[in-house]
């Protein structure tokens, strides 16, 4: 324990730990206490610890005393098996990685592309896919409700229960925002309810070949919603195929009506308003299991590339990621185009959780 007597003091000590996640800072004191536990969240939210708690507040003359407690952060299922520790030539910062084109199927980059691991929240293409695939009515109302809040991992919303939207909004937003009120609200009002909902995501995943791919629900809460980087390549080839996925998860922001008010979303990835990116699609993810995940259809010098990322440990490092595989290619363009291989070894082993 470290007793702090200022506000100063407390940024500080947040501000030592730069890099990964954290959780919540509470306090139950004064309106300018409770002011500070929401800058040290702010600060937290990039931190090398799992939480940063404020656990007693008071006072000392004139000044505030406030202990803080700091915990490592919970390491990822690709951490606790070692994949971070295989090198790669463009030295990445994803666990597993995988570059193909599109067209042709090549495998341009690999990097442990056969590790099963959680997904988080690209299991959303999926429940997208069997949204679309099933023709239900877009305009159609659904209501959140109790059923859809998070048990899982207790994560917010700001679709309170009772909001009602079209079903092509609830869309919308999970695919764009990662909403999991409106993902978890899509799967319940499926013909035959939840359950038959993860039962056709299911086998829409052994239809398309994923044979690596299991579903329990359909927003990615659960780290037993698993893949493997090749299963996803092969999701998002068959998602970009529709259209409706592809400009819903690429909307840069949305406004949509909330009883007398509206509310804007943005979009998870700020990579959809880069100019120097051409993307098809994108799904964004994260849980404490699977750590940062993207995957996106781009086309990069001319050619139409499928890329996946999973478990990466930084906030931004799933983009910088993108960004280095970007650089390369668009570098070693004449090279890359109508050729076979990849600049890493190909992955020999498969390893499972």
């Amino acid at each position: 324990m470290r007793f702090l007597t200022s506000a100063a003091s407390l940024l500080v000590l947040a501000g030592i730990c730069v890099g990964a996640q954290a959780s919540a800072v509470t306090a139950s004191a004064s309106p300018k206490s409770r002011a500070e536990a929401a800058r040290l969240n702010k600060i937290a939210g990039n931190a090398q610890v799992r939480q940063v708690l404020v656990v007693r507040t008071g006072r000392q003359g004139a000044r505030r005393v406030v202990t803080i407690r700091a915990e490592p952060a919970k390491p990822s299922f690709g951490q606790l098996i070692g994949l971070h520790q295989a090198a790669d030539s463009l030295d990445l910062k994803s666990g597993v990685a995988l570059v193909i084109d599109q067209d042709t199927n090549e495998i341009l980059f690999s990097k442990n592309s056969e590790a099963v691991l959680p997904i988080a929240s690209l299991t959303k293409l999926m429940t997208a896919v069997v949204v679309t695939e099933a023709h239900l009515p877009l305009d159609e109302a659904i209501t959140i409700s109790e059923d859809d809040i998070d048990t899982e991992k207790g994560s917010r919303s700001r679709l309170k229960v009772g909001t009602q939207l079209p079903r092509g909004d609830m869309l919308h937003l999970a695919l764009m925002s990662s909403e999991n009120r409106a993902a978890h609200a899509l799967g319940r009002s499926y013909p035959g309810g939840l359950a038959a909902f993860v039962a056709a995501m299911n086998q829409k995943a052994h239809a398309l070949g994923m044979n690596d791919t299991h579903y329990v629900e359909p927003t990615g809460l659960s780290s037993r919603n698993q893949s493997s980087a090749r299963d996803l390549a092969t999701l998002v080839k068959a998602a970009h195929e529709v259209p409706l996925i592809r400009e819903l998860s690429t909307s840069p922001e949305y406004m949509v009506d909330v009883g007398n008010r509206q509310m804007q979303f943005r979009n998870t990835n700020g990579l959809v308003k880069n100019p120097e990116w051409e993307i098809g699609l994108q799904k964004t993810g994260y849980i404490s299991e699977a750590g940062r995940c993207l995957v996106m259809q781009a086309k990069l010098a001319g050619r139409q590339l499928i890329m996946v990322f999973l478990d990466s440990a930084g906030k931004y490092s799933r983009i910088g990621d993108a960004e280095r595989v970007r650089r390369w290619i668009n570098a070693s363009a004449p090279a890359v185009t109508g050729v076979t291989g990849a600049p890493a070894v190909l992955d020999s082993t498969k390893p499972t959780i």
